[in-house]
């Protein structure tokens, strides 16, 4: 509001010049001074007054934000849910403030794996140095050792972390609603070893300096008269884009870059370093994925790049609105008839509960993930597992899909013979 009423008064004042411009001496003395009192203008400092500066606590305790008995996120005062729209008319503002609100939780979540579903952290790569960039997972002390059977958490892409499902739900439902601590903690109870997968701590960034910031816009291999025009195009370019940025963005952010963490870079890569020094290396003989959106993509790269280990060692998937493609990732016509037998994809629909969902591609079967009020669809993800001499049942419960929540799990092993 105070910057559009700003912009107003200078937008006035210009054209006054310009009318000014056009009249005589007298006309063109007053021009001169409007001239001079927008010379003393400073936008940055005009700006700054409107929006607060972009420095936030980095704590709950500091945002007085409390997660209640619950698991629900509340005032620590006034009891009320989190307030997205803290100040009117300062969109940027406040969501800068929910993204370093999104990164305690983050931080928060972390804590309750250790503490509650009493999961290990441990460090990718399995021989980093002290100085290079590093990833983390979290597992069950029997993750690697439980004989019997295996559960893998992937999330899917975006700010979520380790934990998450979705960061939204956790901020605005609850804990349980958002994250995968029921799943775990079921899971455990069970007698499943857990691996909680971390696809999208890829990089680590850290301010550019000076010489790195020059070094980046700089093209020492083109010819000078090329680099020439391309300085003066960029240099014009900057100066319109600086004096825009005047009213966008006063508080002009650090120049930052990303340091990519090794094998780790990508979801599918670190997908790819947790089989290759965690899953296969795993004594269970039956491992359980439950993948969800970009997680299904990263399990499907996982199976083109190491078909055989997974087909021996994978018993059953649940993908919970699976966003993979197996035309896309040219996955092979083996794949897709072991993804046909193995794999259940749970997706939002209106239909009943576990009805099927037409898909055009042929791989694994779509069901539908039914709906409850509100539009919050509900997972039972249902497969029949068998093999390794044993046969049961799977019972995974997803909320939501599209963003899923709580997921638990009932199932009766049994041997084959009895």
């Amino acid at each position: 509001m105070h910057i559009d009423f700003t912009i107003l008064i200078l937008l006035t004042v210009w054209v006054r010049m310009a009318q000014l411009q056009q009249g005589g001496p007298d006309e063109k003395e007053k021009t001169t001074a409007l001239k001079d009192l927008l010379s003393r203008i400073d936008l940055d400092e005009l700006m700054k007054k409107d929006e607060p500066p972009l420095e936030f606590p980095d704590t709950l305790e500091g945002f007085e934000y409390i997660f209640n008995e619950k698991g629900q996120l509340r005032h620590a005062k006034t009891g009320e849910p989190f307030v997205f729209n803290y100040r009117e008319d300062l969109h940027r503002w406040n969501q800068k403030r929910y993204e370093a609100l999104g990164e305690i939780i983050t931080k928060y979540v972390y804590g309750l794996l250790e503490k509650e579903c009493h999961l290990k952290k441990v460090t990718l790569p399995v021989d980093a140095t002290e100085s290079e960039p590093k990833s983390f997972i979290f597992m069950s002390e029997d993750a690697l050792t439980n004989p019997d059977k295996l559960l893998v958490l992937i999330h899917g892409n975006g700010v979520v972390r380790a934990g998450q499902w979705a960061r939204r739900l956790i901020i605005n439902e609850d804990l349980d609603s958002g994250t995968q601590i029921p799943y775990i903690k079921r899971a455990i109870e069970e007698g499943y070893g857990v691996i909680v997968l971390n696809p999208n701590e890829n990089y680590i960034e850290v301010e550019k300096t000076k010489a790195q910031v020059h070094l980046s816009s700089d093209s020492s291999d083109e010819p000078a008269e090329k680099r020439e025009r391309k300085d003066k195009i960029q240099k014009e370019t900057k100066k319109r884009r600086d004096f825009y940025e005047k009213y966008r963005n006063p508080q002009k952010e650090k120049e930052t870059m990303q340091m990519y963490i090794r094998d780790n870079g990508s979801p599918e890569e670190h997908a790819i370093y947790v089989w290759d020094h965690f899953i296969s290396q795993s004594a269970a003989e039956n491992v359980f994925f439950v993948a969800h959106s970009y997680g299904g993509l990263a399990f499907v790269e996982l199976m083109i790049q190491r078909e055989a280990e997974v087909k021996n060692k994978v018993t059953a998937v649940a993908l919970t609105d699976s966003v993979h493609n197996v035309w896309h990732q040219e996955a092979g016509k083996t794949i897709r008839e072991w993804m046909r037998e193995n794999c259940f994809n749970w997706v939002s629909s209106s239909e009943p509960l576990d009805t099927a969902v037409e898909s055009m591609l042929p791989d694994c079967p779509r069901v539908s993930a039914d709906s409850v009020a509100g539009g919050r669809p509900t997972f039972h993800a249902y497969a029949d597992l068998s093999g390794k001499g044993i046969s049961s049942r799977e019972l995974v419960e997803v909320t939501p899909p599209s963003v899923t929540a709580c997921v638990l799990i009932s199932s009766q092993v049994r041997s084959a013979t009895s």
